[in-house]
C-alpha cells in the first residue's frame, strides 16, 4: 500500500480541534479576501515547475515535505489574522469532504484498473497507438478518466519500448483519455458529477457535448497520427527485437476480476450521488452525508479486494507500483490547502477580489451570458485550480438553476466543456494528468517540465480550442 504516513499529523490534528457550532453557519472568511492569500499556492504551482528542474534530487526527496509547507505557508499566517477556529473549520473541511473522498477514489482506480494487464504483443506503430488513444477517449466517460488513464497508459507504454520518441505518445494520451475523453457522463470527470448532483440530466452532456468532443478529438487523433507517422518514419519504422517476438502473448487480459471492481467503483459513486438517506454526521462542526461514507468505505474495500484477487505476477508484469498515487497523494494535500483564499474569491463572486474576471462572462449592456467567456473563464481557471468547484463557481453565477440552464444549452455546455477540456492545459488541470506523467517518468520515459508540458498543450490545445470557440459558442 503507498505510505502517506504524511497524512497522520492532519487526522490528529483533526482529533483535537474543538467542536465548532453550527448555529451561526458555515464559518466564512470575508467576500473581499484579498488576492495576496493566494502567494502560497502560486509558489507550490512554481515549485512543481521549477524544482524538477533546479533541485531534481532535493525534490525527489523531499516533495511531499514541500507541499505541506506551502499549505502551511497560508494555514499559519491565516490562523494569526481571521482565528484559530475560522482556520481549522475550512482545513479539516477541505480534508474531509474534498481531499480524502479525492485521493480514495483514486486510490482504488488506480489499484483496480492497474490490476488488469492487456496481454500480447502490440507493436506501436502509428495506427496502434492511434487505436489505443481512440479506444481510450470513447471509454472515458464511462469509467472515468482515471480508470480509463490507468487501464490503457501502461499497454501503450510497453507497446512503445522499442521506439526512441514517446513523450508525444504521453502528451496526447494526458489530452484524450484522461481529459477530453470524459466529457460525455457524469461518470467521465469530476465536475459534471457535480452538475448531475445539481440537477442535470444524466445523459444531458452526452447529448450536447458529443458533437463538440468528437470534433476536438478527431482534430487531436489526426495530429497525433500525423507526427507519430513521421516520427516513425524518422526512427527508421523500427520493430521490437526478435528477443521480443519470440516471448509473444496471444492478446488478452490478465486480472478480468478487476473489471468487476472497476464497476463497483462507478456504480459507488453514481450510488452516493442519488441515495440520500438523509443521515448526516458532524465531524467537528462539519456535516459529513452517510452516503459519502459509505462510498468511500466501499472504495477501500474494493482496494482491499482487488490487492487480494489479483495475483501479485499479474501486478509485477504490468509494471504496477505504488509512487504514482504516493506523489498524487502527497502534492495534492499542499495543492487543495494553498487552494482554500483562491477558492474563497473565486466563490465570492462579483464581491470578491476577482469580481472584474467573474463579471468578464456577462454582456454588460444586455445582461446576456457570453458562451464564449463561459468556456474560456472556467477552462484557464479549471486549469490551475479543481475543476469541480470551478464549475460551480460558473453554474452558480450562470444562475444556478439546473432546469434553467438545461434550456440555455450554450452556457451550460460551455461551463461544461470548459471545466473538462481545458483540465488537459496543465499537469494540475485534472488528477490522471500527474499519475499518467509518474508512470511515464517511472518506464523512463523524459517528460517535459510544468511549463514544458504547457508548451505542448498551449502549441496544440489552445488553437484547437479556438477554433472550437469560433464554431460551437459564438
Amino acid at each position: 500500500m503507498p505510505k502517506m504516513r504524511f497524512l497522520l499529523p492532519l487526522l490528529a490534528i483533526m482529533l483535537l480541534l474543538p467542536s465548532v457550532a453550527l448555529a451561526s453557519g458555515h464559518p466564512a472568511f470575508p467576500k473581499t479576501l484579498e488576492l495576496y492569500w493566494v502567494i502560497p499556492f502560486v509558489c507550490i504551482l512554481l515549485s512543481i515547475a521549477i524544482c524538477p528542474l533546479a533541485v531534481p534530487h532535493f525534490w525527489h526527496h523531499h516533495f511531499g515535505k514541500v507541499a505541506i509547507f506551502w499549505g502551511l505557508a497560508f494555514l499559519v499566517p491565516a490562523t494569526f489574522v481571521f482565528g484559530f477556529e475560522l482556520v481549522s473549520f475550512y482545513a479539516v473541511e477541505t480534508i474531509l469532504l474534498e481531499y480524502l473522498p479525492f485521493i480514495i477514489l483514486l486510490l482504488s482506480l488506480f489499484t483496480a484498473a492497474g490490476g488488469i494487464r492487456l496481454k500480447g504483443t502490440l507493436v506501436g506503430t502509428p495506427a496502434v497507438n492511434t487505436g489505443l488513444l481512440a479506444f481510450g477517449t470513447i471509454i472515458a466517460s464511462w469509467i472515468g478518466t482515471t480508470g480509463a488513464a490507468m487501464l490503457l497508459i501502461r499497454p501503450l507504454i510497453r507497446a512503445n519500448k522499442h521506439r526512441k520518441y514517446q513523450v508525444h505518445q504521453i502528451v496526447f494520451f494526458i489530452f484524450l483519455v484522461a481529459n477530453i475523453g470524459g466529457s460525455l457522463t457524469p461518470l467521465g470527470d469530476p465536475p459534471l458529477f457535480l452538475g448531475f448532483l445539481k440537477g442535470v440530466s444524466f445523459f444531458w452532456t452526452t447529448v450536447h457535448l458529443f458533437v463538440k468532443t468528437a470534433f476536438i478529438s478527431i482534430i487531436l487523433l489526426v495530429i497525433y497520427f500525423l507526427l507519430d507517422t513521421v516520427l516513425y518514419k524518422k526512427e527508421g519504422s523500427p520493430r521490437p527485437a526478435a528477443s521480443e517476438n519470440a516471448n509473444a502473448e496471444k492478446l488478452g487480459l490478465d486480472g478480468k476480476i478487476n473489471l468487476l471492481f472497476v464497476a463497483c467503483i462507478v456504480g459507488l459513486v453514481l450510488m452516493s450521488g442519488s441515495w440520500n438517506p438523509g443521515v448526516t454526521f458532524h465531524v467537528y462542526g462539519i456535516p459529513v452525508e452517510l452516503q459519502n461514507v459509505t462510498r468511500d468505505i466501499c472504495l477501500l474495500l474494493v482496494v482491499f479486494l482487488s490487492m487480494k484477487f489479483t495475483s501479485k505476477q499479474c501486478r509485477e508484469l504490468n509494471d504496477f507500483n505504488w509512487e504514482p498515487i504516493a506523489e498524487v497523494a502527497k502534492l495534492f494535500i499542499g495543492i487543495f490547502l494553498s487552494m482554500i483564499p483562491a477558492l474563497v474569491i473565486l466563490r465570492a463572486g462579483t464581491e470578491g477580489s476577482l469580481a472584474s474576471l467573474i463579471s468578464m462572462v456577462t454582456d454588460p449592456a444586455t445582461g446576456e451570458p457570453l458562451n464564449y467567456m463561459y468556456f474560456w473563464m472556467t477552462g484557464i481557471l479549471s486549469s490551475f485550480l479543481d475543476n469541480a468547484p470551478t464549475y460551480l463557481v460558473f453554474f452558480n453565477t450562470a444562475g444556478g438553476d439546473a432546469q434553467y440552464l438545461m434550456h440555455h444549452v450554450g452556457t451550460l455546455s460551455a461551463i461544461s466543456a470548459g471545466a473538462v477540456f481545458m483540465g488537459a492545459v496543465t499537469y494540475i488541470g485534472n488528477a490522471p494528468n500527474f499519475m499518467v506523467r509518474s508512470i511515464a517518468e517511472n518506464s523512463g520515459i523524459k517528460m517535459p517540465s510544468f511549463f514544458g508540458y504547457m508548451v505542448w498543450s498551449v502549441g496544440i490545445l489552445w488553437p484547437v480550442f479556438i477554433l472550437t470557440t469560433f464554431i460551437f459558442f459564438l
